[in-house]
C-alpha cells in the first residue's frame, strides 16, 4: 500500500526494482546477481511468515464458526474462497520456480543464474506463448477476477479490490519505446533467471498479502459491526420488579447489546427455584425468549446461567432477574364492552376485574349477572325492574385485606324497529319504488343507530292500497290477496305496509314496541 511512511518489506520491494532497472542497463555483474538471490531469500521468509499468520487466522475463524454459526459462517466461506485461490496461484509459481532451479546444479549460486534460456523456451514460443505460458496467465486472470468477484459486494473492501485490479492486471504493457507488449512478454522474457525467480517470489507476496488484508479486513469490519453503537439498546435496571405509590424509584438505564448472531450454546435456567424445560423458552434474535405463565401472585425469581462458547471453552453469563404478576389495586375496573347502559332483551357483555387481583379473586353479584370466565359477564336484565342496576365487586388482596367498588348502569328498553320494504326504510315519506318491486318485496324491521345487531324477525302485517279493503298477511312477502289489490292501484297512488308484527329471532319472550309503517309511492 503507499503511503507516506515505507514499511521495511515496502523498502525491500522498492530496492529490488531498483536492482532490476540496473540489469536492464545490461551492465551486469556478479554482485548484482547475488543481491537478486538474497532479496530472494528475504521475500522467501517474509512469505513463510504471511502464509503461517493467514494459516492461523483461517483456524481461528474456523473455531468461531464452531462457535456462532450464523455470525462467522459466511465470513468463513468467503474466507475459504479467497484462501482456495491463493493457494491454487502460488502452487503454480512455487512448482514453476522448482523447475527453474533445477537448472542448475546449486540452487544457492545466485552468480550463474544469469541467463533467461529457461523461462523464454518455457514460457514462449516466437512471437506467441506456449500451453505453459498461458496457465501463467490464466491463473494470474483466475486469482484476480475470483477475488474481486468475492469482494464485490463485501463493504470496506473497495480499496482492497482496487489494489487487487492493478498488482494482478495482466494487460499489454507499454515499453520505453512506446510500444505495447504482452504482459508476459514484458515481465519475463529475455531476464536473467534469478531476476525472474524473484520476482515470481514477489508475485507470491502479493498474493499472500492480499489474503491477509482481505481476511484481517473482513474480520476488522465484523468487530466494528459488533461494537457499533446501532447494536446497542437501552435497559432499565430495578431493584424490584413492582413499586407502589409514594415509593422511591431507584431504577438505572443501562446499555446493552443486541446481536441476532449471538446466541448461547446452552442454557440453565430456574423460575423459583425449579429448572425450565427446553419448551419454556426459545432463543430467538439473540435472545432468550420465556414462554411461562405468570403463576401465582407475588414476586417470582428468574435465575440461572447462559453459557456462550468462545476460544474453545465455555463462558457463562449469569441470570439473576424478577417479575411481579400483581400490582398493588385501588379500584376496581368496570366496563360495559358496547356502552354505558344495559338494555333489556339483550345479552350484555361486560368485563369486571380489579387490578392487580386474580379472576379467582375477584367475586361479582348484580340481578341477571353470569359469569363467563376470566373476568367476562353476561348481563340480561330483561326480568329486572327499574331504570337502574347495581353490579357490586369485592377483590382479595394478596396480603388477604379486602377492597370493595360498585357501579351502576342504566337500563333502557329495546327502541322501536322501524319498518322496512328491500331493505329500505319507508317511514320517511320518500320511498317510490314500480309495483313489481312492491309485488315481490320483502317486509322486514331494522333498529337504526342501535348498537347491538339484534336479528329481528317479521311475522306479519297489513297492506292498504287506496280505495280497496285491507289485506293481512302472514309471513314476510304479500300474498295472493295482497298482490291483487296492489294491481287495483294507479300511478301515483301510495300503498301502506302497516301493523306490522316482528320479534328477536331465538328470543320470544321479549315484546318488541309496534314497528313503525312503510309507505310506498308507485311509480308506473
Amino acid at each position: 500500500m503507499a503511503g507516506g511512511n515505507l514499511t521495511p518489506r515496502q523498502k525491500m520491494i522498492n530496492l529490488m526494482y531498483l536492482i532490476f532497472i540496473a540489469m536492464l542497463a545490461l551492465n551486469m555483474s556478479k554482485e548484482v546477481l547475488s543481491a537478486f538471490g538474497l532479496m530472494n531469500e528475504k521475500l522467501v521468509e517474509s512469505n513463510e511468515a504471511t502464509e503461517a499468520r493467514n494459516a492461523s487466522f483461517v483456524a481461528s475463524l474456523e473455531q468461531k464458526a464452531s462457535e456462532q454459526p450464523d455470525k462467522y459462517l459466511p465470513l468463513k466461506a468467503k474466507a475459504d474462497q479467497i484462501d482456495k485461490l491463493a493457494h491454487e496461484f502460488d502452487g503454480f509459481l512455487t512448482d514453476l520456480k522448482s523447475k527453474m532451479v533445477a537448472t542448475v546444479d546449486n540452487p544457492k549460486d545466485y552468480e550463474v543464474m544469469d541467463k533467461g534460456d529457461y523461462l523464454d523456451e518455457h514460457l514462449f514460443k516466437g512471437d506467441k506463448l506456449t500451453e505453459e505460458g498461458k496457465e501463467f496467465l490464466d491463473h494470474m486472470n483466475s486469482f484476480r477476477e475470483g477475488v474481486v468477484e468475492v469482494l464485490k459486494s463485501e463493504p470496506g473492501m473497495e480499496s482492497v479490490v482496487k489494489e487487487v485490479e492493478k498488482k494482478f492486471n495482466t494487460d499489454d504493457v507499454t515499453n520505453r519505446d512506446g510500444i505495447e507488449i504482452d504482459w508476459l512478454d514484458y515481465h519475463y522474457k529475455g531476464f536473467p533467471l534469478v531476476a525472474s525467480l524473484t520476482k515470481m517470489t514477489q508475485l507470491q507476496a502479493d498474493i499472500k498479502t492480499t489474503e491477509s488484508e482481505v481476511l484481517s479486513g473482513m474480520l476488522q469490519g465484523t468487530l466494528a459491526s459488533e461494537v457499533s453503537m446501532t447494536n446497542y439498546t437501552t435497559l432499565m435496571e430495578t431493584s424490584k420488579s413492582a413499586y407502589f405509590n409514594g415509593e422511591q424509584f431507584d431504577g438505572q438505564i443501562v446499555l446493552g447489546r443486541k446481536d441476532a448472531s449471538t446466541k448461547p450454546n446452552r442454557v440453565e435456567l430456574t423460575l423459583d427455584g425449579r429448572a425450565l424445560s427446553e419448551n419454556q423458552y426459545a432463543i430467538e434474535d439473540g435472545k432468550v425468549k420465556l414462554k411461562i405463565g405468570t403463576g401465582s401472585v407475588g414476586e417470582h425469581k428468574i435465575e440461572g446461567k447462559l453459557i456462550f462458547g468462545e476460544g474453545g471453552e465455555e463462558i457463562e453469563v449469569p441470570v439473576n432477574s424478577s417479575f411481579a404478576t400483581v400490582a398493588k389495586p385501588n379500584a376496581a375496573t368496570i366496563s360495559a364492552d358496547k356502552m354505558n347502559v344495559v338494555y333489556r332483551g339483550v345479552k350484555n357483555p361486560m368485563t369486571i376485574s380489579f387490578a392487580g387481583v386474580p379472576a379467582n379473586k375477584v367475586s361479582v353479584n348484580a340481578p341477571g349477572l353470569s359469569s363467563v370466565g376470566n373476568g367476562k359477564y353476561i348481563m340480561d336484565v330483561t326480568k329486572v325492574k327499574g331504570r337502574e342496576v347495581t353490579i357490586n365487586v369485592n377483590g382479595v388482596l394478596p396480603d388477604g385485606s379486602k377492597v370493595s367498588d360498585n357501579a351502576t348502569f342504566r337500563i333502557k328498553n329495546i327502541p322501536k324497529p322501524t319498518g322496512t320494504l328491500i331493505g329500505k326504510p319507508g317511514n320517511t315519506g320518500s320511498l317510490k319504488l314500480p309495483r313489481r318491486n312492491v309485488e315481490i318485496g320483502v317486509v322486514g324491521a331494522l333498529l337504526e343507530d342501535f348498537d347491538f345487531d339484534l336479528p329481528i324477525e317479521v311475522k306479519s302485517f297489513s297492506v292498504k292500497v287506496p280505495g280497496q279493503p285491507t289485506v293481512t298477511v302472514s309471513g314476510q312477502k304479500f300474498n295472493a290477496a295482497a298482490k291483487s289489490a296492489l294491481k287495483k292501484a294507479k300511478r301515483g297512488d301510495v300503498v301502506q305496509i302497516l301493523d306490522i308484527k316482528a320479534r328477536i329471532k331465538g328470543n320470544s319472550t321479549y315484546i318488541l314496541p309496534p314497528v313503525s309503517s312503510v309507505a310506498v309511492e308507485l311509480t308506473n
